[in-house]
């Protein structure tokens, strides 16, 4: 009768204990849910006025870049657009002085950052600031290959362009803008990375790509430490597929999955100064939680399949 009553006992026991870790599992992942909704769509924008009256942004003439240039000179920020095609640049300066006359200014810096030094960089951007009060830092410049290739059939200057513009520049364009941050003691550091190097496991026929925006994470992450206490806000956005000229041949249209630019530039804008590595637009963060829980396995074998339809269907047409 005894062991009859303890067995019950110590059955009620691991029943009472697995409720209770069950409900706290429950109760954890409630949450988690709630943050996340908080975050992707009622946590208020910061003032990103207050970092300074200027912002610098690079890749400012296409794409993600250009929809947060108008982005930002929505909030009365001026701009200072660094862009390699002195045409596109004058009209994208144009653009944003038209549809916000009088409310900001634009200044463009014309660097190729693929053919400068670093030091090059530096001191073109440093020049190109000087006066100015930058408090907000866009790195987004980045190229990718031609279409998705094996490592071997990558040419050198292709291979040295994505190490210059994607980790190069922005490493010696922050150098640049940080004095004038460290002065005031206040700033925001924004650098574009990319799902490929963080959300997969790996990133076949784009290995090189996928590293550099790597690179970037780490980056973000190490500068975020030290800066911090100095009042300097550091980010890497992690966006996945985006409707824009980087992705061609994979999903030229705009859609709830991968959104344009101008929709992904609306919710990156919310995020600036807030976490140090984020997704911000929502649904990408949902094919990020649905990713994780694949098979890497699986991952890869669809990657790499993706890649090379696709690699098949741009060969073509060169």
């Amino acid at each position: 009768m005894i062991f009859s009553r303890a067995a019950m006992e110590f059955q009620d026991f691991i029943l009472i204990a697995a409720c209770s870790l069950g409900f706290t599992s429950l109760c954890k992942t409630f949450i988690r849910f709630l943050q996340w909704v908080w975050v992707s769509f009622f946590r208020p924008a910061k003032n990103l006025n207050e970092y300074g009256s200027w912002a610098l942004v690079t890749g400012s003439t296409d794409g993600i870049g250009k929809a947060l240039a108008f982005q930002l000179a929505s909030k009365g920020i001026n701009l200072v657009l660094v862009g390699r095609n002195p045409s596109k640049l004058e009209a994208t300066s144009n653009e944003i002085q038209e549809k916000f006359a009088g409310k900001v200014d634009v200044k463009g810096i014309v660097i190729d950052l693929a053919k400068f030094s670093g030091e090059e960089i530096s001191n073109m951007v440093e020049e190109g600031i000087k006066g100015l009060d930058v408090g907000i830092l866009i790195n987004n410049a980045g190229t990718g290959s031609p279409y998705p290739m094996f490592l071997h059939e990558v040419g050198s200057d292709v291979l040295e362009s994505l190490m210059r513009v994607n980790m190069d520049a922005a490493t010696w364009v922050t150098r640049a803008v940080l004095p004038g941050m460290l002065q005031k003691k206040k700033g925001a550091i924004v650098n574009i990375g990319s799902g490929s190097s963080m959300a997969v496991p790996a990133f076949p026929l784009g290995t090189v790509y996928a590293s550099t925006k790597a690179y970037l994470a780490m980056f973000s992450r190490c500068i975020s430490l030290e800066y911090e206490k100095h009042g300097i806000d550091v980010q890497c956005q992690v966006p996945l597929f985006v409707a824009t000229k980087m992705i061609r041949g994979f999903n030229d249209s705009a859609s709830v999955f991968t959104p344009s630019a101008e929709m992904y530039s609306k919710a990156s804008i919310r995020c600036i100064g807030y976490e140090h590595i984020c997704t911000p637009y929502w649904m990408h963060s949902v094919q990020w939680f649905l990713i994780q829980r694949l098979p890497d396995a699986l991952l890869n074998w669809y990657l790499f399949e993706l890649f090379l339809k696709s690699r098949k269907r741009r060969m073509e047409k060169f």
